[in-house]
């Protein structure tokens, strides 16, 4: 039976204590990062097109998380994968304009806090619909916000990754034209799926309802329940 990445799930983003228990390198590295990410996200600019990348392979099945799955059941709609919606978008100057300014509007309105201090439990989907979310949270409102302004649904996909602290985290993959593109809630750029530094794991299917394995572990979280 396979074993999960973590005991007790995937912690989606760290909370204080898990994030001073990383060494002493890790800090430093994602104080740099930090610096650097918001630097860029101040010189990103909105009109202007992102260089082509190749985009992320899939590499078979993957098996939903359990967050997931409740959150489906509760909004069917936005679990649906309707295969004659385009499965790439077309990028133009005004839809990157878009995709930008959602992710940085989404990330300075939402207030980061996990599952446990939110809700007392470990994970749980949902819509920040009072202001506080943690990562998968972020990105299930930009995604609807990015639907709302008439981009596919089928190429915006919820993705698991393991972060700089080596926890899980969720990140929303939005596939385009010019290579995948992921929308997060640490920073406020919009990065090439490559760029991010994190190690990819899993996303949902551009044809059925369910996920695919990106291939980063063989094992993979359970849960996304950190900010």
């Amino acid at each position: 039976m396979r074993q999960d990445y973590f005991k007790n799930g995937l912690i989606c983003g760290a909370n204080e204590k898990s994030a001073f228990s990383g060494t002493f390198i890790k800090t430093v590295l994602l104080g740099l990062s930090l610096l650097f990410s918001g630097a860029a996200a101040q010189a990103q600019t909105l009109a202007s097109l992102p260089v082509n990348s190749a985009p992320i392979s899939s590499v078979g099945a993957a098996k939903p998380l359990l967050g997931w799955s409740q959150f489906c059941e509760k909004f069917r709609s936005e679990c649906a994968v309707d295969v004659t919606e385009a499965d790439k978008i077309e990028l133009t100057p005004q839809v990157w304009k878009t995709i930008v300014s959602v992710n940085q509007r989404v990330n300075s309105s939402i207030k980061a806090v996990t599952d446990a201090d939110h809700f007392g439990v470990v994970d749980t989907w949902g819509f920040p619909d009072d202001g506080k979310g943690d990562c998968e949270d972020f990105q299930l409102l930009k995604r609807r916000l990015l639907v709302e302004a008439g981009l596919p649904r089928r190429a915006m996909r919820m993705t698991v990754v393991i972060d700089e602290l080596g926890e899980g985290h969720a990140v929303l993959m939005v596939r385009t034209n010019r290579g995948d593109f992921v929308l997060d809630n640490k920073i406020s750029s919009v990065l090439p799926w490559h760029r991010t530094g994190y190690v990819y794991i899993k996303r949902e299917s551009q044809e059925t309802v369910g996920w695919v394995s990106l291939g980063g572990i063989i094992s993979s979280p359970t849960t996304t329940a950190n900010r």
